[in-house]
Order: structure tokens, then C-alpha cells, then sequence
């Protein structure tokens, strides 16, 4: 079996190496504010966040830039640990760290280089549209979620093993 760390660091690359070059090819491709629609539901836009989710603080007046870059070294850091205590059994927490920490890395690189994210998936339906996003936005998504579908699988073991004692 292979070992979690070199598993989870290897899709952490994927996600950055992806994400750095999604926002490249938009920056290129798009004008700022320029909206591609693909399908009824889902549009290209290029976006710049100097917030973070949901534009949280994007009007804080640039303080926030360095805020948000601690706060992604902060929170690599308590991956990266986490990430090193892993079994060698483990197999689903490899791949949520390893998207967790590709994610934030990817969106702490534009922010320290730029100010800003760029964000460029649009999905709506007619005049409601949820907020663009980057591909390291859904791995940090997908990794949240896998990190907590982890931890309830952890503990409804437990509780069977529990209820078997």
C-alpha cells in the first residue's frame, strides 16, 4: 500500500499545477468582468476576489491580502502536520489533505502575487447565480468534504464497535 504522504503531495501539485494554469489560460482569454456563457445553467467569467469565499472583506481595504495569506500558512501548516501523523492505512484523508492543501496553496499564490484571486466558473439560473469559483476552490470543497465524510466514518465505526463490545 502506498504511503498517504507522498499520495496527498502529489495531488496537491495536480491542484496547484491545474489551478495555476486555469487562471493563466482566463487571464489571458478574458477581459476582467467578461462573461462566455456554455450552457444555459454555466458561464466563463473572469473575476478578481481580493476577499475571501463569498467576497467575505473583498472591500476591506488591502489589509486583508496579508491577512488571508497568514491565515492559508496557517492553515497548511496544521495540514501538513495532520498529513505527517497519517497511518499508512489511511485512504481517504490522504486525498482530502492533499486537495485541502493544493487548494489554498493555489489560491495563496494569486494573493500574495496579485491582491486577488482570480475566479472564472460561473454557475446561475436566471437572475440567481452562485459565486465564481477556480479549481482551487472546488478541490478545497471537495477536500472539506471528504475530510468530513472521513470523520463521521471514524466515528460511526466506533460506535459500532462500541454497541459489538
Amino acid at each position: 500500500m502506498a504511503k498517504p504522504f507522498p499520495i496527498a503531495l502529489i495531488l496537491a501539485g495536480l491542484i496547484i499545477a491545474a489551478d495555476q494554469a486555469t487562471k493563466a489560460y482566463v487571464v489571458a482569454t478574458l477581459k476582467l468582468h467578461e462573461f462566455v456563457e456554455v450552457l444555459p445553467f454555466f458561464s466563463w467569467i473572469r473575476a478578481h476576489n481580493s476577499g475571501a469565499a463569498w467576497s467575505f472583506l473583498a472591500d476591506a481595504g488591502g489589509w486583508q491580502r496579508w491577512f488571508f495569506v497568514a491565515v492559508g500558512v496557517v492553515f497548511c501548516a496544521i495540514v501538513w502536520f495532520e498529513l505527517r501523523q497519517l497511518p499508512g492505512k489511511a485512504r481517504l484523508l490522504p486525498v482530502a489533505f492533499g486537495l485541502l492543501l493544493g487548494g489554498a496553496i493555489g489560491n495563496m499564490i494569486d494573493r500574495a502575487l496579485q491582491g486577488y484571486v482570480v475566479d472564472f466558473v460561473l454557475v446561475h439560473y436566471g437572475s440567481w447565480s452562485f459565486p465564481a469559483f477556480n479549481v482551487a476552490d472546488s478541490a478545497i470543497t471537495i477536500g472539506a468534504i471528504l475530510f468530513i465524510a472521513s470523520l463521521v466514518g471514524d466515528w460511526r465505526r466506533q460506535r459500532l464497535a462500541a454497541r459489538s463490545s
